[in-house]
């Protein structure tokens, strides 16, 4: 087997230089909000397309006007097509379609009515998203356009079938996690319509492939989320410090992190010296905090926050193990392969998970990680204890994640992937 330093080396060397073709191919990403501090992955994906050549226009259905936001997101923001709910050049193109293409206007608006039926969160945002949606549509025509694809099979890839429908401009979306594990509608019409359908996982390929129907699987390809591994490289802590703990994630039920905090008690009772970091913010914080103080753990858990991506890598280079105990909420809501757990492989960093939706086709136990069940900390508490007592372990853990992440998870190589598939639908 190549070595990671063979495998960037050959990669470096075979870099795809800007054909014609990409220079002049022009693709449109829509996404619920932009930028979101958790879902850096889609910004990533569009700056590695930039760098082979494709041009990337932005159409968020919301601007995030987050706190914190990463600095390769600026440009974007910056150039972004946002639009109010409503306004005289929304109206203007509404107006537009609905003289020069009636039917298909008309139409789209009987399709999301009657594929959302059942569903009142799918149907009021799908239908108020057709207006903001028609106006993309009218820019993105203008803007010459060559493919739209939409993060996440919910809104924005209503929004991205309603200027199809009006356009002609073929679409593809990926598949994450809640956006189809919760709520199918629609999904069947989705699949479809799209020139492809990019499933981040197996297990999720199989869920669409489920629900849109048998013929349908040709169409569902397979394309993980990756991440940059000249960044994302090994590292070599300083010896003697503290046995240190990671969570980065966004602070929800589905990331399960308050089985980590309970994990973080049965290793402070067993008298582990430790301390664990859980980076990221959500609605979830004002409970952990909670939780941390009912326990009196502020000594060794600590809450960091949302955190531009420069200050995770430091922390990674602090970290022993990165854990992340995820598991299925009661209303389906789960992780996809998050993105997560594949920036610590890369730096050989051992993982901690737990055996839910697609993280085992990432983490294989024992092989690039520890897996344990979700919702139990004991096991949670054992599986970072014998990281802790076993630093060698660790190391071949880490070494083999990293293996594991270049061969399958490289942020270059899978948006490669992904330009010819776009390339190709727009052929």
């Amino acid at each position: 087997m190549a070595t990671s330093e063979q495998i960037i080396e050959r990669r470096s060397q075979a870099q795809p230089a800007p054909s014609g073709a990409r220079t002049h191919f022009k693709v449109a990403y829509t996404m619920s909000r932009f930028p979101k501090l958790s879902e850096t992955f889609v910004l990533y994906e569009m700056l590695a397309l930039q760098q082979q050549g494709v041009g990337v226009e932005v159409f968020p259905l919301i601007n995030e006007r987050a706190a914190v936001v990463h600095a390769e997101a600026k440009p974007f923001v910056e150039r972004a097509h946002y639009l109010p709910v409503l306004s005289l050049p929304i109206l203007k193109a509404n107006l537009h379609f609905l003289r020069t293409r009636p039917a298909a206007y008309l139409g789209v608006w009987l399709e999301v009515l009657r594929g959302t039926l059942g569903s009142p969160n799918y149907m009021i945002g799908g239908l108020g998203i057709i207006p903001k949606a028609a106006k993309f549509a009218y820019d993105m025509q203008r803007l010459g356009v060559s493919h739209l694809h939409a993060h996440f099979a919910n809104h924005p890839t209503v929004a991205a079938l309603v200027v199809h429908r009006l356009t002609g401009i073929p679409f593809s979306f990926t598949a994450h996690a809640h956006d189809i594990y919760v709520d199918q509608h629609m999904l069947k019409e989705k699949v479809r319509a799209a020139k492809f359908v990019v499933a981040i996982s197996e297990f999720n390929r199989e869920l669409i492939a489920k629900h849109a129907g048998d013929d349908m699987r040709s169409k569902i390809k397979i394309v993980h989320c990756g991440v940059d591994t000249r960044l994302f490289q090994p590292r070599q802590k300083a010896a003697g410090e503290l046995f240190t703990i990671v969570c980065v994630g966004s602070l929800e039920e589905k990331k399960g992190q308050t089985y980590l905090i309970e994990a973080c008690r049965l290793l402070k009772e067993r008298g582990l010296r430790f301390e664990c970091h859980l980076i990221g913010d959500g609605d979830s914080r004002p409970a952990l905090e909670e939780q941390i103080r009912r326990d009196n753990l502020a000594d060794v858990v600590k809450l960091a926050g949302g955190r531009p991506r420069d200050e995770v890598l430091q922390m990674l280079a602090r970290a022993d193990v990165v854990a992340l105990p995820s598991i299925r909420t009661k209303s389906g809501k789960m992780e996809g392969i998050p993105v997560a757990l594949m920036e610590p492989l890369a730096c050989e960093v051992p993982v901690v998970s737990t055996r839910t939706s697609g993280i085992p086709e990432l983490v294989e136990d024992g092989v690039t990680g520890l897996l344990v069940p979700p919702e139990d900390p004991a096991a949670l508490a054992d599986a970072l204890q014998r990281l802790a007592n076993d630093p060698a372990l660790g190391q071949r853990l880490g070494q083999a994640g990293r293996q594991k992440v270049l061969r399958e998870f490289d942020l270059t190589d899978n948006t490669a992937k992904l330009a010819q598939l776009m390339i190709g639908a727009a052929s």
